[in-house]
């Protein structure tokens, strides 16, 4: 459910990336702070291990218009993608308004794409969110690595009907606009519904 601000007329919404370990998720938010001009972003604040991987989260607010008169941000949060962080994972879901599944197109690495998904959805339910009745966006991220996962793996494996797919190479920043676009359109739509 959005954070509305009554006194400062503003609804936020909370957009969380999730996916395993180094499928891009960070890379994702990264080039979406970066393509976005100063004037709509607020700072962009990183935590990380000594391995270099996000341990908490990305944090910016990114302001998309009114609804009713009241403006409209979008805080987008990483999970870290690390197993052994789950309880920070599942913590970053709290009081979400919408998830970008970031997958990594690796062959080698689709068991551990469904099991993220997979606990990811767990950790929705936890939350007593259903997840097919919940904004997401599924992303094959890295679509420039040799032999990427077939587009439609994932979505006949994890029963993937009604949720919106996107290709991106984050990295250079492909597909990582649509990608948010798309989400935050079906956040406002469920909002307002």
């Amino acid at each position: 459910m959005p954070h509305i601000n009554y006194l400062d007329k503003e609804i936020a919404f909370k957009i969380v990336y999730y996916g395993p370990a180094l499928s891009g998720k960070t890379t994702n938010l990264v080039k979406v702070f970066n393509k976005l001009n100063e004037d709509v972003r607020g700072e962009l604040l990183t935590l990380s291990t000594a391995q270099e991987r996000t341990l908490f989260f990305d944090f910016f607010p990114m302001d998309l218009g009114q609804i009713e008169g009241y403006a409209v941000r979008f805080n987008l949060y990483t999970v870290p993608g690390q197993i052994y962080y789950e309880a920070s994972r599942k913590l970053i879901l709290d009081g979400a308004d919408g998830v970008i599944f970031v997958a990594d197109s690796q062959n080698d690495r689709i068991d551990d794409n469904v099991d993220s998904f997979r606990l990811m959805c767990d950790n929705l339910a936890s939350y007593k969110i259903q997840w097919r009745e919940f904004p997401i966006v599924f992303q094959y991220n890295k679509r420039d690595c040799i032999s990427p996962t077939p587009v439609g793996t994932f979505e006949k494996q994890l029963d993937l009907e009604e949720i919106p797919v996107t290709e991106a190479v984050a990295i250079r920043g492909t597909g990582v606009l649509e990608t948010i676009r798309i989400l935050s359109k079906n956040v406002i739509r469920q909002f307002q519904i």
